[in-house]
């Protein structure tokens, strides 16, 4: 007659079955069963399966086995099936290693998704901080952690979470309680986040609690509810302010270079003048060394080539042209009938 008894389910986590209750059991399913012999024999029937539902355990792929012989820690497993000492003798703890925990504060997600949504009312005592220039401001933040060695995470600490808050919310009122509340509002968030993580990783070292933080990250930054309209307003005249800024520096980087390009320009063609003054006197002054060493070598000539070049620039624009021989004592008008019709134009000519 087969008997009404399963064994536990596989891992370290299941329950033992009562002996008593089996043997009580295996009494009503077997009332003849009278002598000793029998009796025993069925109880070691039963040890036996429970020593083998109690041999092995199973570690899935993102957990690490703590195994613990008569409650002092003896080794760590890996994911796969292994095999411990049975009745308790070894007991096998499973631990989460490969997951990535979080921590929220100042709020709680109440369903997760795409949109996921949250809540944050009763958890003002988390976020509501004091900054270093005495402003209140309220901070959200989360906290996301693995577990790294999980003898540490299971011995070191009671509560391995409630550590991990406490020291959370000391280092980010630390850590804002030193700054400006403005500085926590707008330009100092990401540096206190990583500022944040690095503190925190070194107290849960210090304390042992055998976690890795994978990132601080703050949500939302405000300032109190009753005050927000008046940090609004602050903000605007800041935002106006910037604003009015960065007109006048592009006013500045408009109007400055053009500037500087009108001067360069200026000096440029005062250069390019003077050059061009400086070599056109020493052109000359070339020129009339080259004149004054011709005209030493031969002067008649060359005052008869002044002569004559001096006089073809005057006659050609002189209206009329008198040739004077000294031997006639008397002028010869001439009229120019060259001219176009009703020009009426003489010269006088003397040979």
């Amino acid at each position: 007659m087969p008997m009404d008894w399963t064994p536990p389910p596989r891992g370290g986590g299941g329950q033992q079955p009562d002996l008593g209750k089996v043997v009580s059991e295996l009494k009503n399913k077997f009332p003849n069963l009278k002598k000793a012999k029998g009796l025993w024999l069925v109880v070691l029937i039963v040890l036996a399966l429970m020593a083998g539902s109690s041999s092995y355990y199973t570690v899935d792929p993102e957990e690490t086995g703590v195994v613990l012989r008569f409650g002092k820690f003896v080794r760590e497993s890996g994911p796969g099936l292994h095999f411990k000492l049975p009745l308790g003798i070894e007991t096998a703890t499973l631990v989460k290693t490969g997951r990535v925990f979080k921590e929220e504060f100042g709020f709680r997600g109440t369903q997760p998704g795409i949109r996921s949504r949250f809540t944050e009312k009763g958890y003002s005592d988390e976020s509501i901080m004091l900054t270093g220039d005495l402003n209140v401001i309220d901070v959200k933040w989360i906290v996301q952690f693995k577990v790294r060695e999980p003898r540490k995470w299971l011995f070191s600490v009671r509560d391995g979470v409630a550590a991990i808050r406490d020291l959370s919310e000391a280092v980010m009122r630390s850590i804002v309680g030193n700054r400006y509340g403005d500085e926590v509002l707008t330009l100092a968030r990401l540096e206190i986040a990583n500022q944040a993580q690095t503190e925190l990783q070194k107290l849960l070292d210090f304390y042992e609690v055998g976690v890795q933080i994978i990132t601080v990250k703050l949500q939302d930054v405000n300032p109190p509810t009753p005050v927000q309209p008046a940090f609004n307003e602050v903000n605007e005249a800041r935002q106006q302010k910037e604003r009015m800024i960065n007109e006048a520096q592009q006013a500045y980087n408009r109007e400055i270079p053009k500037a500087l390009g009108n001067a360069k320009r200026v000096v440029t063609e005062a250069e390019g003048y003077a050059t061009e003054r400086v070599n056109r006197a020493n052109g000359e002054a070339q020129r009339f060394n080259q004149v004054l060493a011709a005209y030493r070598q031969a002067q008649e000539v060359t005052k008869r080539r002044f002569f004559l070049e001096t006089m073809q620039n005057v006659l050609k624009n002189a209206g009329r042209v008198y040739v004077v021989d000294e031997s006639v004592k008397g002028l010869l008008p001439f009229m120019d009938l060259t001219k176009g019709r009703g020009t009426h134009q003489a010269k006088e000519v003397q040979q």
